[in-house]
């Protein structure tokens, strides 16, 4: 049997506690079974269990990322015969040991993210690869105590900067909510016969294409990619692709495309080329799902790109 997994996160401060205490509170949130609530973090406020709407919850706390292991979730999912489960997770942990210690049967069904509005882009300064960390995979990030005072746009751009897909939300001091809704060009023209991608613009392609693949199945693109060829590849392929820096110079990494082409003894590993190419939304053995397939139309060697790391500016 599948457990959801409600997940929230944000660093101190940001309204986690605030938030999952009134959602207990809510009579709409009883549920039949028992309830698990993950304490990753100890907050400036504190749970108030005779508030809840439901009295079937279990807290538990975990006070060291070490202590997060699949056994101890199983074993207490098991003993409790728990039905559910929400985190409050603490943010200075990254996702990936959260993710990677859950039992194959806890499923997250949403994650959200919350933020002080007030701090943010202090915290973002600071600490970029936690904030990129957090809004990488989240549904939804929830800025609170927000007021006119604050740039919406600076807290826009930060989030667009990492996730397209992710939405975004102020809360006011009064509890007012409104939902963003700034508008994100592409900067470049994707309905243009041959979406011509600039050097500097290669990260936001490449993010766009993996996050809404349908909308580029049957598109014609133009960049500068950097060769990738041999090691494990399928024979008549190779992979065009660019490293992209998402935060900081610690998590540069390839990011590239299949392609198919019979013509890889023309190419070397790590020559620069100028590719234009079809893109197909399938099957292909280099991916396990189906996954953006492209077939050169043209490849011309040439200079190396401009900036060489592309980043989100």
């Amino acid at each position: 049997m599948n457990i959801p997994v409600y997940l929230f996160t944000g660093f101190l401060e940001s309204g986690k506690t605030t938030f999952i205490q009134e959602t207990f509170e809510d009579p709409r949130f009883k549920d039949s079974g028992k309830t698990l609530l993950l304490v990753c973090e100890e907050g400036f406020s504190e749970y108030d269990t005779s508030l809840f709407a439901d009295k079937n919850v279990v807290i538990e706390i975990i006070e060291e990322e070490k202590d997060l292991t699949k056994e101890l979730l199983a074993s207490i999912c098991k003993k409790h015969k728990i039905k559910r489960v929400v985190v409050e997770y603490n943010g200075m942990w990254k996702l990936n040991s959260f993710y990677t210690r859950v039992p194959k049967e806890m499923i997250i069904a949403q994650e959200f993210c919350f933020a002080n509005a007030e701090t943010f882009i202090n915290f973002n300064t600071n600490m970029r690869s936690l904030v990129v960390d957090k809004l990488q995979t989240c549904e939804m990030i929830i800025f609170n105590r927000f007021d006119s005072s604050i740039d919406k746009t600076a807290l826009h751009k930060i989030v667009r900067g990492v996730s397209r897909v992710a939405q975004i939300t102020y809360e006011y001091k009064d509890k007012t909510i409104e939902y963003d809704d700034i508008e994100d060009p592409l900067p470049y023209d994707i309905n243009a016969d041959i979406i011509e991608i600039k050097d500097r613009d290669y990260a936001y392609f490449y993010r766009d294409l993996v996050e809404d693949m349908a909308k580029y199945n049957g598109k014609t693109v133009k960049f500068k990619a950097i060769v990738a060829v041999g090691g494990m590849l399928p024979k008549n392929s190779f992979v065009a692709g660019r490293h992209i820096m998402t935060c900081c110079a610690d998590d540069i990494a390839y990011s590239g495309l299949i392609c198919d082409y019979n013509k890889t003894n023309t190419i070397k590993h790590q020559d620069w080329i100028m590719l234009t190419a079809k893109i197909e939304i399938k099957s292909h053995a280099a991916y396990q799902t189906p996954g953006p397939v492209l077939t050169p139309i043209s490849v011309a060697f040439t200079s190396p790109a401009d900036p060489e790391v592309a980043a989100f500016n």
